[in-house]
């Protein structure tokens, strides 16, 4: 008979399991936390019960590292009858910091784009010499010329007038050479985009192109921030849910640097479950087992990992990713990539891994629900002190 070892996680104490297995012999047992189901369980009002027991897995999965979870219950994912007023509370707290704070950042964003644009222009001579040579010289200015056409274009647009290849544009505007392309092809692509963006210039934000003449210095800041405002709003999103995640990252500081915790880095040759107990340190990469087989290890980005002031090494840190949306429609859109990185968290580290969300913004039952069953849990931004559950 397979050898069961506790882990010392508790599911809630008092509770019946809708789903899941039990093994039972004269002094083991084993259950699987039940979790949402996907269907009609997520518009249930009542709590989600589980079945009172100790986890249990088979010896050869355990290794020599301490995790730390020990927790009596589940933070928010076994608690459903809560999600549509901690929903409601998410929302009005994303709206509000939206209102108060997207604006600077959007405007913090838009001033170093200007600048970006005016150098644009002068390695163009104001866009009166859009040549092969400029783009391969400085390949960065691309997105700022698609932007400068009637009307601007994307990325894939340029790439099918030019008749180019994604991937060299993209790599032009990553501010690279394309790597594996003979030097006559690449030229032949430069031409190629060269002159489609020369011949769709706008000439009413650039109206000096038409007269052949030089622009004043009114024009040329006026025209940039056009361009400016252009490339901007092709990337407003990111640029908000960007400065979200600093916020939300600096909230975390905040909160455990107020509890004795200290942010220190952590060195990629040291082991994970070796960090230093106490501190904690944010986007960090890290290591994961392929999906192939035959493949080598991978690394993945963790927004926030703190490892227990109580931890006795070698221990398992807490894992923690930052989340905002701005939307419903698209959090659920995105939402199996947490699934996706749990997943690969556990075939590396195994089932013992504490891996837990910290939200803001719309996150509705249906988005809740896959997260939870997918055994993913998570802690609300209005309801941080939801983290000392964690075992801080």
């Amino acid at each position: 008979m397979e050898p069961w070892q506790p882990l010392g996680h508790y599911l809630p104490a008092g509770a019946v399991a809708s789903t899941g297995t039990t093994r039972t012999t004269a002094s083991r047992r084993r259950t699987h936390m039940a979790v949402p189901n996907r269907g009609t369980a997520l518009n249930s009002s009542r709590p989600l019960k589980v079945e009172s027991a100790r986890c249990m897995l088979p010896s050869d999965r355990l290794s020599n590292a301490r995790f730390p979870r020990t927790l009596s219950m589940a933070i928010n994912a076994d608690k459903p009858h809560l999600w549509k007023a901690d929903t409601r509370a998410s929302v009005d707290q994303f709206n509000r910091w939206f209102m108060k704070f997207a604006p600077k950042a959007y405007r913090g964003t838009r001033k170093k784009t200007i600048k970006s644009v005016e150098h644009g222009l002068k390695l163009t001579k104001d866009l009166m010499i859009i040549t092969p040579a400029i783009i391969e010289a400085s390949p960065a200015i691309l997105p700022t010329l698609r932007m400068s056409t009637c009307p601007p274009l994307a990325r894939d647009r340029l790439v099918g007038l030019a008749d180019s290849n994604k991937n060299v544009v993209g790599t032009l505007e990553d501010g690279r050479v394309p790597p594996r392309l003979s030097s006559g092809l690449f030229q032949e692509h430069l031409r190629r985009i060269s002159s489609t963006l020369s011949r769709m210039l706008d000439v009413d934000v650039f109206p000096w192109l038409e007269e052949k003449r030089r622009p004043s210095k009114e024009e040329r800041y006026r025209s940039c921030t056009i361009v400016a405002d252009r490339l901007c709003g092709a990337v407003a999103e990111p640029i908000v849910r960007n400065a979200q995640e600093k916020r939300q990252l600096a909230l975390i500081q905040q909160y455990l640097t107020a509890r004795g915790y200290k942010l220190r880095g952590h060195s990629a040759g040291t082991p994970l479950t070796e960090m230093e107990p106490g501190t904690f340190t944010f986007r960090l990469n890290v290591n994961v087992k392929s999906p192939k087989a035959d493949a080598k290890d991978i690394k993945i980005p963790v927004d926030a990992v703190i490892q227990p002031k109580s931890a006795e090494l070698p221990h398992m840190p807490l894992l923690i990713e930052a989340k905002s949306a701005g939307d419903f429609t698209n959090v659920n859109k995105r939402r199996k990539e947490e699934a996706i990185k749990i997943t690969q968290l556990k075939a590396t580290y195994g089932e013992q891994v504490t891996f837990v969300l910290f939200l803001c913004g719309y996150f509705d039952a249906a988005y809740l629900g896959y997260e939870a069953a997918e055994g993913i849990d998570w802690i609300w931004e209005h309801r941080i002190e939801d983290i000392d559950q964690l075992g801080i």
